[in-house]
């Protein structure tokens, strides 16, 4: 049930995730043990040193936090936690939802339902048109166009989508503009539409930020458009993204002579919906409402929520050697180490939680985890 959080409890929330080696799902999970973030900051050290951690793990520093918050409040942001009302029902249908938003604008937006429409950075002039002409048809229906602020397609689509409702996705904190061209649009953006991150005020975006941002483009959609992509392109990974959150996936066919649109081509041979205009998309969407999940849902609908009875030590000890030999320094999506570990659900989020607070695995995101540098 959703519930509204006093400033107190915001600045836990957010003290807990910006917590070292802590991640969204880690964050929830702890949040359903020790049912407050308050509850877990206090048994951080304890915990952790009873998962093996040399040097027991405490939350991020509060002071921090507190001036993160003030920073927010100055530039016109507010937090809003996974719990409150205003939070997105579509991006809290996925299991590594962040904790905590920063927004700027217009949270009614979320309330509305969304299309992504994201490609490349380098899009020709005809990519950029269609992009222009599919933004401003879904708006005109009713559907807010989400996408990533980036150069290109992304930047077409906010233009086009700025009367009717217009959602940027940042990869960096919601004060830093990038890329730096992107300056007046990313302004409009904040005051006509709404603008988000997951990252703190003041962080400048690395390249590994991107694919985090791009989790939750595809996570705020109903379904997510590729306008021209090349083979490499990181629009795929948005797209995979989308798959997995059970989200449709359509592309924008394009000339097999030009790279920019060998990405797209090869999502139509994949499966993906083939889209000319707005129509096709608004038709597909219509005829799977049913299909998509939004709305609460259990945060462990993957893990069978936590188990009744205490798990065995004997048992979960030798689940966590079994997830140490499953995993590697290239991250693995849970359902994977979940079909490897051959266990219940509920003890494998238990011997991942305990391998987390130990220092030796570490969480990414999609629902991926590694092997970690133990402390």
């Amino acid at each position: 049930m959703a519930r509204r959080l006093d400033e107190a409890e915001k600045l836990d929330w957010l003290q807990l995730i910006r917590t070292h080696t802590i991640g969204p799902i880690t964050f929830h999970r702890l949040l359903e043990k020790f049912e407050t973030a308050r509850a877990v900051i206090d048994a951080l050290p304890d915990i952790s040193r009873e998962a093996g951690r040399a040097v027991p793990l405490r939350a991020g520093d509060r002071s921090a936090a507190q001036a993160e918050m003030r920073e927010a409040e100055r530039r016109g942001a507010r937090l809003i936690a996974a719990c409150e009302p205003e939070y997105p029902q579509a991006l809290g249908a996925i299991g590594d939802h962040p904790p905590v938003l920063f927004v700027c604008g217009h949270a009614a937006l979320f309330e509305k339902p969304a299309v992504a429409i994201i490609g490349a950075r380098n899009a020709s002039g005809a990519g950029r048109k269609i992009a222009r002409t599919l933004a401003a048809d879904l708006g005109a229906a009713g559907v807010v166009v989400v996408s990533g602020l980036a150069r290109g397609i992304d930047g077409a689509a906010h233009e086009a989508s700025l009367a009717t409702g217009a959602v940027a996705v940042v990869a960096g904190g919601v004060d830093v503009i990038y890329p730096p061209e992107h300056e007046a649009l990313t302004a409009r953006i904040a005051a006509e539409g709404a603008l988000l991150s997951e990252q703190p005020m003041g962080y400048r975006p690395t390249a590994r930020d991107f694919p985090k941002r791009n989790r939750l483009i595809s996570g705020l959609s109903r379904g997510v458009v590729v306008v021209e992509a090349a083979s490499r392109s990181g629009t795929l990974i948005t797209a995979r993204f989308a798959n997995e959150q059970g989200r449709e996936v359509f592309a924008v066919p394009g000339s097999p002579l030009d790279p920019r649109c060998q990405g797209a081509n090869g999502l139509i041979r994949e499966g993906a919906t083939l889209v000319e205009t707005a129509e096709d998309i608004l038709a597909a969407l219509a005829a799977q409402t049913r299909q998509i999940k939004e709305g609460p849902r259990d945060l462990f609908d993957w893990a069978e929520g936590p188990q009744e009875t205490a798990p065995d030590p004997a048992d979960l000890a030798a689940l966590r050697a079994r997830i140490l030999e499953i995993l590697s320094v290239t991250p693995l999506h849970r359902d994977d180490i979940l079909r490897e570990a051959a266990a219940p659900p509920g003890l494998v989020a238990d011997a991942l939680l305990e391998l987390i607070l130990s220092g030796e695995a570490a969480e990414h995101e999609g629902g991926r985890f590694s092997l970690g540098g133990v402390d």
